[in-house]
């Protein structure tokens, strides 16, 4: 018995085709956009020819490819599956005894496909090759941004803990500076600072207008001063990381970083755990609409295709808002990163069941 039917590789091949030449014609209209924006600042800026076309398109196509992959994916499900149903191709095969059900097994085995496409992508190949094209941008296009981090926590060795109201990385300067140590988890000695300032010349910190309070049992002793040059267990590049950083590391890459990170007491790693979950559940969102679109499109109503599309553009970038939304609420901690990216999918899941139902009916 053959794993696949005649019309399981029909339609898949109308799944896959489509989907592969909606992308093709996507990046094509992308990259002729992006190079009219950008040609003005790569002829001042003296992009080499090479460059522009190895080290930012090459890599600039997979990137684009990957991250509207699901809504492609989406438009080429409802296009195909219309003109199926148009030509009466689906009441044919329903009428010979096929049920939807077995009709949708095609369809998700082409999702799985491209779920792993960019599952791959996502987590292996599209940060690598991310470097290359920030590089480009970095070099030809805008200068390299700098942050601003604010309310630092960090424990820089064991029972010492260092506290920054604000880090200017472009300067190396860090506003309202604290240190504590403990022993025994009691205090024992406590520095503030207006701020403090990385020596580059001598690879060491200066800390100015600095209070120490050293605690001993009932006394307390208070020393004060102008300046004061002292090593730490800190370097400015652990304040430097930029939200380009994020897109140049892999799966584990990323995970060892945001654990790094947790261990010496940063807290604000919402941004990287979105990112590190994003490249699962977008990928697996391909299912989810895959059975939207396939259900949608199945009916033949009147309107045909435009209504289709229509309504599947509608849906499309509402689960795009929906995953900002979802975000923000994210970033603002009053939702888990993992909960952020996979609530879309769970909302939209339910709304594929009912659309489901309503097409097997």
């Amino acid at each position: 018995m053959k794993l696949f039917k005649k019309f399981d590789l029909y339609i898949m091949k109308k799944f896959l085709g489509t989907f592969f030449f909606t992308i093709l014609l996507m990046i094509s209209i992308s990259v002729v956009f992006d190079l009219t924006e950008k040609i003005d600042e790569f002829i001042q800026n003296q992009a080499p020819l090479k460059a522009i076309i190895f080290d930012y398109y090459l890599n600039f196509i997979p990137y684009f490819a990957n991250l509207y992959s699901s809504l492609f994916l989406f438009i080429s499900v409802i296009f195909f599956t219309s003109k199926l149903a148009f030509n009466s191709e689906i009441i044919a095969l329903m009428s010979s005894g096929i049920s939807f059900k077995r009709l949708l097994v095609p369809y998700l085995t082409s999702a799985f496909v491209v779920f792993l496409l960019m599952l791959v992508l996502g987590h292996f190949v599209i940060p690598p090759a991310n470097k290359g094209m920030i590089d480009f941008k970095f070099t030809y296009v805008k200068k390299k941004s700098t942050n601003r981090d604010k309310n630092i926590h960090r424990q820089i060795e064991p029972d010492v803990y260092i506290y920054i109201e604000r880090y200017d990385a472009s300067n190396d300067i860090g506003r309202k500076f604290s240190i504590e140590r403990f022993e025994n988890g009691k205090l024992v000695s406590k520095l503030n600072s207006e701020h403090i300032r990385w020596n580059r010349e001598r690879n060491i910190w200066t800390i100015n207008n600095y209070t120490i309070r050293d605690l001993k049992g009932n006394t307390e002793t208070i020393t004060t001063g102008s300046s004061k040059d002292t090593t730490l267990a800190m370097v400015p590049e652990e304040f430097k990381t930029k939200k380009e950083d994020v897109d140049i590391m892999n799966y584990f890459e990323l995970k060892d970083f945001i654990t790094q990170q947790r261990l010496r007491g940063v807290s604000s790693l919402e941004e990287y755990e979105i990112e590190r979950h994003r490249r699962t559940s977008v990928p697996f969102s391909v299912f989810i609409l895959t059975i939207i679109g396939a259900s949608l499109a199945s009916k033949k109503v009147k309107g045909g295709l435009g209504l289709h599309l229509g309504f599947g553009i509608a849906l499309s970038f509402a689960y795009i808002l929906f995953q900002q939304i979802t975000k923000v609420f994210a970033l603002s901690g009053s939702v888990s990163p993992l909960m952020a990216n996979w609530i879309p999918n769970i909302l939209f899941a339910i709304i594929a069941f009912f659309i489901y139902r309503w097409a097997s009916d």
